[in-house]
């Protein structure tokens, strides 16, 4: 892996707290930083597909569309079969974010995934649909309701 120069630390600045909401958001990137669109979108893919940067995606705020009820779902799943499980229920429409944890000593669950709904009656058909994917696979699950948002946005870098 080759590590990011000045322009590309430069990048990974302008764009770390979302894209512009413009029509063309890379062209007006690349004019603020002096380089072309082509430019611009290469370096992000090259930062993808080294892994500096994991993705470019839209963070909604949940709670400003109507999703009221979101709720972390949490599978205790065989370990053998946890992680094709885990893409499969990651691959549902629903589900927003899906990943694998090591189980705790107090903490049973391995698997996560987060759903939203406008209600709870809402979510728990949502759960229901996962545990059935799942199947006998999954020994139990439990929900975790989300009360407020804490963050919404990932690393960052400093000036400097």
């Amino acid at each position: 892996m080759t590590a990011p120069d000045d322009t590309d630390r430069r990048l990974i600045a302008a764009t770390q707290a979302g894209l512009p909401l413009v029509e063309a958001p890379y062209a007006r990137i690349a004019a603020d930083l002096g380089l072309s669109e082509t430019q611009v979108i290469a370096r992000l893919s090259a930062l993808n597909a080294q892994g500096v940067i994991r993705r470019i995606a839209i963070a909604p705020n949940h709670y400003a569309l109507g999703m009221t009820a979101n709720g972390m779902s949490v599978w205790d799943v065989d370990d053998a079969q946890a992680e094709a499980l885990g893409e499969k229920a990651g691959a549902l429409d629903f589900v927003t974010h899906c990943y694998l944890r090591p189980r705790a000593p107090v903490w049973r669950y391995n698997l996560f995934a987060m759903l939203h709904g406008q209600s709870r009656a809402e979510v728990e058909e949502k759960r229901a649909q996962v545990r059935a994917l799942l199947g006998p696979a999954c020994r139990a699950d439990d929900i975790l309701y989300s009360t407020r948002i804490l963050k919404k946005t990932g690393l960052r870098l400093k000036d400097g």
